[in-house]
């Protein structure tokens, strides 16, 4: 009897042990690997009516740098380094630049700037909630981000549509920013290839798109940051529970993708990789 008890005694410790193993592991990973783990996520970007001469082009989408004193952000001058040596043809920024909490981060990312790759067509960026500030309604740190990614070779859409070889970009200012103002659809070109750029998914819900057929690239959720396998991360910051990550596609024909961030909040990460997301421009015929 004591020896049986002996072994349960044993194979307990074992099970104990392996336990305490692998949650010290999960969370060396989640906290030192993952965070700064990039997914360069390659996927098609079908249009209707592309001009000839722009498929097959390169458009990248990045996303929620947080620029700040939260995280160790050194690994994203990595990731701007390899999308340079891509040499796309066309580049996104969709918000949140700097976690604010000081002037600093002006500093913080005009130094990281320095660094960021531009599209050999155009680059254009909107602004996320963190852009205004604490609060996401200070002016001022809006502007001074504007000013710092004009200076970087950025375009910066404010509720703004242009047009580069036959592809229109609609970008809106952040939905949760004092300065969500989203120009009438008939603004945009019929029958034009276009994509919209807009940090907080959640805007896709809004009463303002008006038959809009395009892409809408976001970013802002960061997929959650935390994900347990087969299950929905169990904190989002948006209303509608599928605006977690990646491709959706819309009732009404519109189809948006929600990259799930360069930066970080906090730097905890699992199953849910840091992203720079690659499209391939495809031409799509006009339904």
């Amino acid at each position: 009897m004591s020896q049986v008890r002996l072994l349960s005694r044993r194979n307990f410790l074992r099970v104990a042990l392996g336990m305490a193993g692998g949650t010290c592991a999960t969370v060396v990973y989640a906290r030192y690997i993952e965070p700064r783990w990039v997914n360069y996520v390659h996927m098609d970007m079908p249009l209707d009516s592309l001009p000839a001469d722009m498929v097959g082009a390169t458009l990248i989408q990045l996303s929620d740098l947080h620029i700040g004193n939260k995280f160790d952000w050194r690994y994203i001058l990595k990731a701007f380094e390899r999308v340079r040596r891509m040499t796309p043809e066309l580049i996104v920024y969709t918000g949140d630049f700097i976690s604010y909490e000081s002037d600093e981060q002006f500093d913080q990312l005009a130094y990281v700037l320095e660094h960021a790759p531009t599209g050999q067509w155009g680059t254009w960026a909107v602004l996320g909630n963190h852009d205004y500030g604490m609060g996401w309604s200070d002016r001022r740190i809006a502007a001074r981000v504007v000013d710092l990614l004009t200076q970087a070779g950025m375009e910066v859409l404010r509720n703004q549509v242009v047009t580069i070889g036959g592809l229109q970009v609609l970008g809106l200012d952040d939905l949760w920013g004092p300065n969500f103002d989203p120009p009438p659809m008939e603004r945009l070109e019929p029958g034009r290839p276009t994509v919209a750029l807009v940090h907080n998914p959640d805007a896709a819900d809004e009463p303002v798109w008006d038959g809009y057929k395009g892409w809408i690239l976001c970013g802002h959720t960061h997929g959650g940051q935390v994900k347990p396998p087969f299950l929905p991360p169990p904190m989002l910051p948006v209303r509608n529970p599928r605006y977690a990550a990646g491709l959706i596609h819309l009732a009404d024909g519109r189809r948006m993708y929600i990259n799930r961030a360069l930066g970080c909040l906090w730097p905890v990460r699992f199953n849910v990789r840091p992203e720079v997301t690659v499209f391939t421009l495809r031409s799509r015929p006009p339904a």
